[in-house]
């Protein structure tokens, strides 16, 4: 999936994950394209450990 939104380039990437650790992964795959723009933590299970993450990617400029 990486590949074909880097192939994409999409003007803007809303990533929405439930696991961060692979979320930084693919951010940092993206980043080659994709600068990170905003972040937000949802806490959409309240007493819980889960937790969403949300990201606002933007396509670098040449």
């Amino acid at each position: 999936m990486i590949e074909t939104l880097l192939e994409l380039s999409a003007p803007v990437i809303v990533y929405v994950s439930c696991n961060p650790a692979t979320q930084a992964r693919d951010l940092e795959l993206l980043g080659e394209k994709y600068n990170v723009v905003s972040m937000q933590p949802v806490d959409m299970f309240p007493h819980t450990s889960h937790i969403e993450n949300v990201a606002k990617l933007v396509l670098k400029q040449p």
